[in-house]
């Protein structure tokens, strides 16, 4: 039963991991398609104001509690540990760290929403 909570804990990192990208890229695939815009700006806001604020994304603690389970402390050895969680969790993390992640995502969605709000201008005309 502990390979199963180390199981579920690997799963909602890789889901974090997702999200992370999805917050950062997601604007990509809006100019595919064009509908994903009403999943993606909630998904920019709480990402920016989880790193604004400096709030505990949901997914952290159920992946602590499950991995709690699994009887895991460490991550030695593991892929998922090795080089997902240092990108989801620096060791070094600080509250400027955060609000740079912040403008990163601010800065980065606006670029990438300039070229929507252009295209779909372009197909006005």
């Amino acid at each position: 039963m502990d390979s199963f909570y180390l199981y579920i804990s690997n799963l909602i990192v890789v889901v974090h991991f997702i999200f992370i990208l999805l917050v950062l890229f997601g604007g990509l695939l809006v100019l595919q398609w064009p509908r994903l815009i009403w999943i993606h700006l909630p998904v920019i806001t709480w990402g920016f104001l989880v790193e604004l604020n400096g709030w505990i994304c949901p997914l952290t603690p159920w992946e602590n509690h499950f991995r709690h389970l699994s009887g895991e402390i460490s991550y030695q050895g593991d892929f998922i540990g090795e080089y997902i969680l240092p990108l989801i969790y620096p060791a070094e993390l600080t509250r400027e760290m955060q609000y740079s992640f912040a403008a990163v995502v601010l800065l980065l969605n606006a670029v990438i929403y300039y070229f929507i709000w252009r295209n779909a201008q372009k197909n006005k005309i």
